[in-house]
């Protein structure tokens, strides 16, 4: 008998998907990967993604191919009064609509929520941008380095007293994408629970995303008058956890910072003079000697190559581990097990992208296929959600208009 595939959580949720770049996008490709149609709407020339960073040999970017994945990809020329009506029936037929544009840009296309929830009041519509759809900074450009900065995130990383670096990805985007799935789930649950059944926007902001994942930063400065500084490779307060060079010239992280597990990774290092002293027994001691415990650990592992470090950390339980790139990463035998690398066909050659988490044991999500070329699916689209025919399809396309 042939395999069923189970049913994915979000199966029979449409989403209409107006962003570009990433942070939109990534939403729609959670969405996408979990069951919901997602319909991507696109300019004529496509999303500039397409475009961007490495390219496989016909032009197109990798990075395409997984962030378009399970997509319904059309063209619509949103700047166009037909265009703009397209929409808003697709809208009107829609659970969700996701849009990353800067604020006013859809009120000025004549699609603000207000005049979309009039024809389909359960609408949810996610709205992702730099600094929120009010406020005084609303209206400034917001790409996600610059709202890492405003969002207080990027003042912590680096070292002391130098330029605050950045993450080489631009996990602003990434995170705002994950907060709007949330929103967007939050906001369907409420609907269904209400007597009217009504949806309603979800307002995320690039920086408050960044914002959300400042752990203590806020009530300490409340409470204590304390701004926290970067740290370089430690985190403030917790000790040791650090980065360490070994004689290979590899790097491993080291967690020790339990109380348990900082006398386990002592005697290991056979350093039990700093594992047995009671000053040492709590992290509020340690932190007071960080750097002496910081140069014990450092001396340890730079006499060792990085295999024998973990392997001796690993035995007595201490947490610890090595620094991957992506070829590490895809050469890993866990990795593997755990199915982190997915597998797709892209003009007859094999691809690897990324699984998207978090891992469903009954309705995980999965991958149906990888981003399609530009407006693949705009004649499907149109004839089975809109009732177009085949005649108002091609004046359509006669006028530029898909």
């Amino acid at each position: 008998m042939p395999m069923t595939r189970p049913i994915r959580p979000l199966t029979g949720l449409r989403v209409l998907e107006l962003g570009q770049l990433l942070a939109g996008p990534f939403c729609g490709s959670m969405l996408a990967y979990f069951g919901a149609e997602v319909i991507k709407v696109e300019p004529p020339g496509g999303d500039p993604i397409r475009g961007w960073r490495v390219l496989d040999d016909g032009g197109t970017s990798y990075w395409w191919r997984s962030l378009g994945r399970n997509k319904k990809c059309i063209t619509v020329d949103l700047r166009s009064e037909r265009g703009q009506d397209t929409v808003r029936r697709l809208a009107e037929r829609s659970d969700v609509l996701i849009e990353n544009f800067s604020p006013g840009v859809l009120e000025r296309w004549g699609l603000a929520p207000q005049a979309l929830k009039e024809l389909n009041p359960r609408l949810v519509i996610a709205r992702i941008s730099g600094y929120g759809q009010d406020g005084p900074y609303a209206s400034r450009p917001g790409f996600a380095s610059v709202c890492e900065g405003i969002s207080g995130f990027r003042h912590l990383n680096g070292f002391p007293g130098e330029v605050p670096v950045r993450q080489n990805l631009s996990i602003g985007d990434t995170i705002a994408g994950l907060h709007a799935v949330l929103g967007i789930l939050l906001a369907l649950r409420a609907r269904d629970a209400s007597a009217d059944g009504a949806g309603q926007v979800v307002d995320v902001a690039l920086y408050e995303s960044m914002f959300n994942l400042l752990e203590a930063v806020v009530p300490e400065y409340s409470g204590a008058g304390v701004i926290r500084q970067p740290a370089g490779t430690t985190v403030t307060g917790i000790v040791p956890t650090n980065t360490y060079r070994c004689s290979d010239g590899k790097c491993v992280v080291i967690g020790g910072n339990g109380d348990s597990i900082f006398r386990r990774l002592m005697e290991t290092i056979e350093r039990e003079d700093l594992g047995n002293d009671p000053q040492l027994a709590s992290n509020a001691g340690r932190v007071e000697r960080e750097p002496e415990i910081d140069a014990a650990l450092a001396a340890w592992c730079a006499v060792r190559p990085a295999a024998e470090v973990l392997d001796l950390l690993q035995q007595r339980r201490v947490p610890a581990g090595p620094i991957y790139d992506v070829a590490d990463l895809s050469a890993d035998s866990h990795c593997r097990a755990r199915g982190l690398f997915e597998r797709v066909e892209v003009d007859g050659k094999v691809l690897e992208i990324p699984a998207l988490m978090p891992r469903l044991r009954d309705t995980p999500g999965a991958t149906e296929w990888p981003g399609p070329v530009i407006g693949s699916h705009t004649d499907e689209v149109l004839r089975e959600v809109l009732d177009l025919d085949e005649q108002a399809i091609a004046a359509l396309r006669a006028d530029g208009i898909i």
